[in-house]
């Protein structure tokens, strides 16, 4: 197969038109550069030079090798400055797959900063609610890093990025959201906007539900982990949901749990993360999960302060 080096001394003799002056640009000798051209040329089997008292020129063969040899060297080049960016976190290409209700909260902002800070680097994502997809998308390679809404099993290397609270969703005319918080057991015998079985929150919060010994009476599920609180607020009853589900303007009313109730956020790898993944990461970490003011203000305003034991997934 034909060396970059060969390609450089071709190129090198058809701008200085002489192997002496190519080589001095090379920083070779010509023995050397003579050599790379006569390798060139056994592997075309044609030449590629013609000796002349004052030099040499390209023949037809050489000339139309020198156009691809310039477009390799160059694809060359871009190949390192691409990898020499990737490892100082500064360019390449971030493949994000993330659970469906965490692509707002959690993630918009940092893209929206990498955006600006790192221009360099492309990023990719696909959304999900089935666990299972997320890390399927990483473990086949299609996806560098999946935020996730619970440790997963295996030999996924984990990293906690942020705790996300359990809320309880309702309409203001609601009696509970007549309540600074809500225990679990409140919620007994209640209509419940659950989640349909391809989304993932579906069976945690069937698990969740089951642990407490609360049983509630499921009128409708949807798909779409956003629609469950804005179903809820409009009056088809409660929908218990991570709070990055709730969005700004919410119209209903918004609870916490007494005690209050957690989940912890985290992103998988199938290694320890390179400069770029962990450079994200970090930056997750710091930033945490944006809840809009308003939900904020409702959580505040009648939250409990006692520490929940966090449910498993």
């Amino acid at each position: 197969m034909t060396s970059l080096r060969a390609l450089e001394c071709l190129v090198a003799v058809a701008d200085s038109g002489s192997i002496t002056q190519a080589a001095l640009l090379l920083h070779s000798s010509q023995p050397a550069v003579s050599h790379q051209i006569a390798s060139l040329e056994r592997e075309t089997r044609t030449a590629l030079l013609r000796r002349e008292p004052r030099g040499v020129k390209l023949t037809p063969a050489g000339r139309a090798a020198v156009a691809d040899a310039r477009r390799a060297i160059e694809a060359a080049a871009s190949a390192v400055r691409s990898a020499r960016a990737a490892g100082q976190a500064a360019g390449g290409v971030l493949r994000l797959v993330c659970a469906q209700s965490l692509t707002v909260a959690l993630l918009a902002p940092v893209i929206r900063q990498w955006h600006r800070r790192y221009p360099e680097v492309a990023i990719t994502l696909r959304e999900s609610t089935a666990m299972d997809e997320a890390l399927g998308f990483v473990d086949s390679d299609e996806a560098d890093v999946a935020l996730l809404p619970a440790p997963p099993p295996g030999r996924f290397t984990i990293t906690a990025v942020a705790e996300e609270e359990i809320v309880l969703a309702a309409p203001t005319s609601h009696p509970l959201a007549e309540r600074p918080a809500v225990r679990l057991e409140d919620l007994e015998g209640a209509p419940l906007v659950h989640f349909a079985p391809d989304n993932g929150l579906s069976v945690w919060l069937d698990q969740s539900l089951a642990r407490a010994g609360v049983h509630l009476e499921t009128v409708m599920r949807t798909s779409v982990t956003a629609a469950a609180p804005q179903l809820a607020a409009a009056g088809l009853g409660i929908a218990v949901c991570p709070v990055s589900a709730v969005s700004d303007g919410f119209p209903g009313a918004v609870r916490s749990f007494s005690p209050r109730w957690v989940r912890q956020l985290v992103a998988v790898t199938s290694a320890e993360p390179d400069p770029l993944v962990a450079r994200f990461i970090g930056n997750l970490r710091s930033h945490g999960v944006r809840v809009p003011r308003g939900v904020r203000t409702q959580l505040a305003e009648g939250g409990s302060s006692a520490e929940a034991p966090r449910p498993s997934s």
